[in-house]
C-alpha cells in the first residue's frame, strides 16, 4: 500500500505558520467543517487570528451571524450587519503599510475580501487556498461533511481517515492531551506528531511575538522569504 499522510483540522482563518507547516508533510487535508463552531472562548480560532499592531497583539475577527451553540462550522453565515471586510482591510493597512512587502501582499488579501462569500467555511477555505498558493504548498483537500462522518473525537478521526484510505495521520502536538491510540492502532493507521519549531523573524513594533497570523510574516518578509522561513521550521 502506498503511504498516504492526512491532516485533519478545522478550516481556520489566516492561521499561524504551524497550521501550514503540516501541509509540507501531507498528501491530503480534511477540512473539519461538520463539528461545532466554537465562539466566545480562548479556543475560538475558526473565525479569527492575531496580527501585530503598534499597540501590541490584536484580533482580526470575522463577524458572523448569531447561531445556536451546537451549530456546525458549515452552517455559520457571515454577518451582513457590519462592514467587517473593510474594517479588516483598514486595520491591516493602518499597521502594515510601512512593512517591506505591503505592496506585494496587500493586493492578494484585497482580492480575497472582494469575493462574495456568504458562509464562513467558504471564506476561510479561500483564505487557506490563498495562503497555500503564496507559500507554495498546495495539496488536495476535502470537506469532512462530504465523507458522511460517524462517531466523535478519536473514533471520528479514524472514520474519516479510513474513508480517504489514509495510512498515516499527521497531528499537531496540541492534540496529545486527548489522544487515545487504540482506535488508530485497530485501524492500522500510524500517528505522526508534527515537529514544528516556531521561527523568529523580523517584525515591526518591538519584541518578537510568536503564533501570529501568517499574514504577519508575509508583510514583513514577502512571498519568497516566507516560503524559506516556513521550510526551516522542522
Amino acid at each position: 500500500m502506498n503511504k498516504k499522510v492526512v491532516v485533519i483540522h478545522q478550516p481556520d482563518f489566516a492561521s499561524h505558520l504551524g497550521f501550514y507547516h503540516r501541509f509540507l508533510h501531507a498528501d491530503l487535508y480534511i477540512a473539519l467543517d461538520h463539528v461545532q463552531f466554537v465562539n466566545g472562548s480562548s479556543r475560538a480560532w475558526t473565525h479569527r487570528d492575531k496580527i501585530k499592531t503598534v499597540r501590541g497583539e490584536r484580533w482580526l475577527t470575522i463577524s458572523v451571524k448569531k447561531a445556536p451553540r451546537d451549530t456546525a462550522i458549515n452552517q455559520i453565515e457571515l454577518s451582513t450587519d457590519t462592514d467587517w471586510r473593510q474594517a479588516h482591510l483598514n486595520l491591516l493597512e493602518e499597521n502594515y503599510y510601512k512593512s517591506a512587502f505591503y505592496g506585494e501582499v496587500m493586493p492578494k488579501i484585497e482580492n480575497l475580501y472582494a469575493q462574495p462569500f456568504s458562509m464562513l467555511r467558504d471564506f476561510n477555505m479561500a483564505s487557506i487556498e490563498m495562503l497555500m498558493d503564496i507559500l507554495d504548498l498546495r495539496i488536495p483537500w476535502i470537506w469532512s461533511s462530504s465523507l458522511d462522518p460517524t462517531g466523535s473525537k478519536n473514533e471520528m478521526l479514524v472514520d474519516l481517515l479510513r474513508k480517504v484510505s489514509a495510512t498515516h495521520y499527521l497531528s499537531g502536538v496540541g492534540a496529545r492531551d486527548y489522544f487515545k491510540p487504540e482506535p488508530f492502532v485497530n485501524a492500522g493507521i500510524e500517528v505522526l506528531w508534527q515537529d514544528f519549531n516556531h521561527p523568529v523573524y523580523a517584525q515591526q513594533f518591538g519584541e518578537f511575538v510568536p503564533y501570529l497570523s501568517t499574514l504577519d510574516v508575509l508583510f514583513n518578509h514577502g512571498v519568497l522569504s516566507s516560503r524559506e522561513i516556513l521550510r526551516r521550521c522542522g
